[in-house]
Order: C-alpha cells, then structure tokens, then sequence
C-alpha cells in the first residue's frame, strides 16, 4: 500500500517537474520572438507595479528590462479600471483582473498565463482570447503554416 502511494506521488511530480520544464522552454521560445520584433509585448502600470515590490533584485532588474522591449505600455486608466472590475465580477483576483483589463486596453490578440484557474476563468467567461505559453506555440506554428 505504502508503495504503490509513493508511486503515484512520484509520478505526479514528475508529471509537475515535466510540466514546468515545457513551460518555461515555451517562455524562452515567446521571448526570443519577442526579442526579434515577431511578437509584440505589452508592459503596464501592474507590471511595474508588481516588479517594483519584487524582493530579490536580480529578478527585478531582469524583469525591468523587458519593459524595453514592449511596444505598448498602458498606464492606469478608468476605461483600464473598468474593464477590471468587469473581470473581478468572474471570480478572478484585483491583480489578475489588472493584467487582464491591461491586455483588454492594449487590444492584445492574446493574454498569457501559467496559472490554470485564471486561464479557465478568462476563456470560460469569453473575457479575451488567452493561453498557456506552450498552446501558445502551437498557435503561433498554426499561423505559419497558414501565412
């Protein structure tokens, strides 16, 4: 009994541990297009907001520097505060519904996350298109083909 439930642990963090790993080699894919002019960043006042209160400074520093490379940068505004407190009307946290409401603002294509719950609650209430990085992919290889 002991076994097979260390079994099953053991697979659900590799399960976890693969999952991180494709995640973030989508990341560093999605930022090289970035860092080539293919995709187009968005930077906004939550962004730097939450860059700002970043306790380890290497990261901040690192994180600032994309800030750069972003072709639009939306500051808080009521039509951002608005489309925010529509967001937070799904369930979804005042941070989150300000990234949201900031890639809403800036007419982005798509919104990207990791994080499962906020991806479901943006697509099941049809708030704006948005993925994972590594669906993401996918579309972006889709559009490729088809250009």
């Amino acid at each position: 009994m002991h076994i097979n439930c260390l079994h099953s642990l053991l697979r659900f963090y590799i399960g976890i541990w693969v999952r991180i790993r494709l995640e973030t080699e989508a990341k560093l894919y999605i930022q090289d297009k970035i860092k080539a002019k293919q995709i187009d960043l968005v930077w906004s006042s939550i962004l730097e907001f939450e860059n700002f209160h970043n306790p380890h400074e290497e990261r901040k520093s690192t994180i600032f520097k994309w800030k750069k490379l972003a072709l639009i940068d939306i500051e808080e505004s009521l039509e951002l505060l608005n489309h925010a407190k529509s967001c937070m009307k799904f369930g979804i946290k005042s941070k989150d519904a300000l990234h949201i409401a900031s890639a809403i603002v800036a007419k982005a294509e798509y919104f990207l996350t990791t994080d499962d719950k906020l991806l479901s609650a943006v697509n099941k209430y049809k708030i704006m298109k948005a993925s994972n990085p590594i669906n993401f992919i996918k579309v972006l290889e889709h559009d490729n083909t088809n250009n």
